[in-house]
């Protein structure tokens, strides 16, 4: 058999599980992460950020990283086109995030500012909320226009909420965050998020918080000013529409595509994905599935749950029995 078809398996990884001054416990109850922590709030699926590489967690490739993988498999992994374009560093990173406080204001640089200072890629990002407390909130851009000085006013008075943009939110709210657009997730919510392969955040306001050694987290504000996009826009949240046991676009953008897939009690669906040159990711929202592929051979994807299918990979059936949710991502 030719080495390359190995790889022709949807890949699990072991969940990389950050501590956060905001995390909470939902990771472990509603997603379960298998955790002895209670402030976790970052569970990173699908990671290739520096010294933070996925280990994959089920198959042939057991215990292997998938920076190595990349560099074995190349376009049998990621796709023709997306190794050209990214050569051996994997475009994106995968998290699921558990805000049980509310998480510092934020921005994130552009690919141009996140080269020239920090030799980086910028980071766009999307949320995709997969539960919410009554009443909890995302901070999604300026409410109106906003000038730099009228922005450092606000700062410098820790009066920023009167000029941002707040939004209540439930299960099934997407949100797309290009860089520069001001953000904060509420206490509270606990969301899907894939964005650009960097770790690059700045943080202009944290809420006057310390750890438990009594310190504030760095801020950033003289490099955020440059960053920051301070245009408002009429309404951040996006709307789309499902249709049951089909595909359907939320988000496309240079960076990623992502679409909601919605699977009826006891359906199943055929996937073709000849037309892409790319890696698919699956990251399970809501239910429980299971992929069918290679004849007899199945992976099971419990809510929580991330998969990552290889280019190689094109034809597999979805089966659920019962109501489920996927995220699909690819790179277009």
């Amino acid at each position: 058999m030719n080495v390359i078809n190995h790889i022709k398996y949807p890949l699990k990884f072991q969940p990389i599980l950050k501590e956060k001054i905001w995390g909470g416990k939902k990771l472990a109850t509603l997603l379960n992460k298998e955790s002895t922590k209670s402030n976790i709030g970052e569970s990173w699926e699908i990671a290739c950020v520096e010294k933070e590489v996925s280990i994959v967690a089920n198959g042939k490739f057991k215990g292997a990283n998938l920076e190595n993988l990349i560099v074995i498999y190349r376009d049998a992994l990621l796709g023709k086109k997306v190794f050209k374009q990214f050569s051996y560093k994997f475009p994106l990173l995968i998290k699921f995030i558990d805000a049980n406080q509310a998480l510092s204001i934020q921005l994130h640089p552009d690919d141009e500012l996140a080269k020239e200072r920090h030799n980086s890629f910028g980071k766009t990002e999307m949320w995709y909320v997969v539960q919410a407390n009554p009443g909890s909130n995302l901070i999604v851009g300026f409410k109106k226009d906003t000038t730099v000085d009228e922005y450092l006013e606000h700062l410098h008075n820790k009066t920023l909420l009167d000029i941002l943009n707040v939004d209540i939110v439930k299960e099934g709210d997407v949100y797309f965050i290009p860089t520069g657009r001001v953000h904060a997730i509420g206490a509270g919510v606990l969301l899907a998020e894939i964005q650009q392969t960097s770790d690059i955040t700045y943080r202009i306001y944290d809420w006057d918080r310390v750890d438990d050694k009594g310190n504030h987290r760095e801020l950033h504000t003289t490099d955020a000013l440059t960053a920051i996009d301070y245009k408002a826009q009429e309404n951040y949240k996006t709307t789309y529409n499902t249709e049951v046991n089909k595909a359907t676009n939320i988000i496309d953008c240079r960076y990623f595509t992502t679409n909601i897939v919605v699977i009826d009690n006891e359906s199943e669906m055929k996937i073709d994905h000849a037309d892409k040159d790319s890696f698919v990711i699956y990251m399970c929202v809501g239910g429980n599935v299971v992929f069918h592929y290679d004849d007899e051979c199945e992976e099971p994807l419990a809510k929580g749950e991330t998969v990552l299918i290889p280019a190689l990979l094109k034809k597999f059936r979805i089966s659920s029995k019962e109501p489920s949710k996927l995220l699909e991502i690819y790179i277009t």
